[in-house]
């Protein structure tokens, strides 16, 4: 049920993808929440997959993990860090999603017999889901990006499912449009006429857009603003600047530069519900990034970064971002370098070099290439003492490398890998080993929150200060519970464990015996937050800063 005078914003993009669509968004909702309005973000991918589960992570980026389970777009990872807040199922959806529901409903003859088409069924089924998010979070706006760009063919039912709202909610629907205007280097101006033919095509559907965000290399001169304003039929403050910046945590402070704020509450005739500055807080924040004084420089060494000739570091976008929280918090910057284990493995690049950088981070995966590479990696780092955090595929090939190399046990390895050995100390959850039989990979793992309890004295329970813990799991592999007994003898030590005490969620070697050497089984990083960093990263970041010393 739509509650009275509930607000949506559509949020599509023109021109080119990847300009920045999901950090507007973001920021919009972090500006109205600032204001005193509960709002909710929603992320439409116009793509058939179900989830985003079994998409690769160099050609969509991270896969971002909710509370529940659900494998979703890092966008969503975008909205809770901005927001402060867990997001649910029913903020994220795919045509896939859309489309399999209404398929399973008209087989249980839920549309009594009707033929059941695009229009109205689908889009119907679009907009009830919207009402649902809005609904569960008691919201007065909506937010919803829909994924892509205009003209293309797959997200046409979704901006007509919005256009069909503006039709019948005319004064509660605003469309935002965030286009990119290019300056060739032959030419050296800023040109709005791509932005121009994007509205226009956007216009074919029924939709004018109401604000037009202008993302670009430089800021958007006043006479652009103009032509973009006059060509497009809004008005011309209605026209906002997004230039290139330092920091995606300033662009809400750049937004309201523009008075983007007082444009929505005008549009939606209401007025805003707080008087104070409650950005404050988040300002305090960017003014320490801007005023960090160290730089650390921390190894990232993985295998999703290659794509062609370019490094794809979405791949591991909230790593990143946990980082730098807990970095600027320490009054310090974080330099990342991207290293490919492939290039250990080769010879291409000496793992000597680790020795120059202040940390090294190994974050998830799955696979056999590369692995090789990262367990030279993480023999170096534990016996030159460099601060160590493993992320999930990381953990578990910290726990391989300490089989072979301190155990003893040559032949140790993963089960994900090779089984052939006789200290298969990585296995596969036993409840999962019959659905790939069948080759059911959708959603098999071990996926959303799961407590783990910590054990007294060790570095997670003073990193976390409590006993126990909820984090996010994505993988299907867990330490074989056969090998734990010899391994804790042999030194390492297992921090964190389920509370039935069979699964080993933290790994860690103690402090007498290292700095810092500490591997998850589960993403620390998706419960980052710019305001709230996470402790894992702060008690790493800090061990790196003593390491810099």
């Amino acid at each position: 049920m739509k509650k009275k005078n509930h607000k949506y914003i559509f949020v599509v993009g023109g021109v080119m993808s990847g300009v920045g669509k999901g950090i507007a968004a973001s920021s919009i909702c972090k500006i109205l929440q600032s204001k005193g309005f509960k709002v909710n973000p929603i992320k439409v991918d116009p793509y058939l997959n179900v989830d985003a589960g079994n998409m690769n992570p160099t050609e969509h980026g991270e896969v971002f993990v909710l509370n529940s389970g659900l494998e979703t777009d890092q966008d969503m990872g975008n909205y809770e860090r901005f927001l402060e807040m867990d997001l649910i199922d029913d903020d994220y959806m795919t045509s896939g999603m859309i489309y399999k529901h209404v398929i399973e409903k008209e087989r249980a003859l839920g549309y009594k017999g009707k033929c059941v088409e695009a229009i109205p069924h689908i889009t119907e089924e679009i907009v009830r889901r919207w009402k649902k998010s809005a609904d569960y979070h008691e919201s007065d706006i909506s937010l919803i990006e829909i994924g892509g760009t205009i003209g293309d063919y797959q997200n046409i039912l979704f901006i007509e499912a919005a256009r069909n709202l503006k039709i019948k909610y005319p004064q509660d629907v605003l469309f935002v449009m965030v286009s990119y205007l290019p300056v060739p280097g032959t030419l050296g101006e800023m040109k709005t006429r791509p932005t121009q033919n994007a509205v226009r095509q956007l216009n074919s559907y029924g939709v004018q857009p109401d604000i037009i965000i202008a993302r670009g290399t430089h800021p958007l001169d006043h006479r652009r603003k103009e032509k973009i304003a006059f060509s497009c039929a809004i008005p011309v403050d209605n026209v906002i600047s997004a230039p290139d910046i330092e920091s995606i945590y300033d662009v809400p402070l750049n937004f309201e530069k523009d008075k983007i704020s007082s444009l929505i509450l005008k549009a939606f005739h209401i007025r805003t519900k707080s008087k104070e500055d409650t950005l404050k807080e988040w300002k305090g924040f960017v003014n320490k990034r801007a005023r960090a004084k160290s730089v650390l420089n921390i190894a990232v060494v993985g295998k999703y970064f290659d794509t062609g000739d370019f490094v794809l570091s979405d791949a591991y976008v909230s790593v990143i971002e946990a980082v730098k929280f807990s970095s600027y918090w320490k009054d310090a910057k974080t330099k990342l370098t991207w290293i490919n284990s492939k290039e250990y493995e080769s010879g291409g690049r000496k793992v000597s070099e680790l020795g120059n950088f202040d940390g090294v981070i190994v974050p998830g995966g799955f696979g056999e290439s590369g692995v090789e590479g990262v367990l030279q990696a993480i023999k170096y780092v534990r016996e030159n003492k460099i601060p160590y955090l493993g992320l999930c595929y990381g953990m578990q090939l910290a726990v391989v490398e300490y089989s072979r190399n301190v155990l003893g046990w040559t032949d140790a390895h993963t089960a994900e890998i090779s089984t052939k050995g006789s200290h298969v100390v990585i296995d596969i959850m036993s409840e999962q080993k019959k659905l790939l039989e069948n080759q059911n990979y959708g959603a098999t793992m071990r996926l959303g929150s799961y407590p783990a309890i910590l054990k007294e004295g060790s570095i997670a329970r003073l990193a976390y200060g409590v006993g126990e813990v909820s984090e996010r799991h994505r993988h299907r592999y867990e330490v074989n519970t056969d090998y734990i007994e010899e391994i804790e003898k042999a030194g390492l030590v297992f921090s964190g464990k389920s509370p039935n005490g069979t699964l080993m969620e933290i790994a860690e070697l103690p402090k007498s015996v290292h700095p810092f050497f500490l591997g998850t089984q589960f993403h620390p990083e998706f419960k980052a937050r710019p305001l709230h960093p996470h402790p894992l990263f702060t008690a790493f970041v800090e061990a790196c800063l003593k390491n810099k010393k």
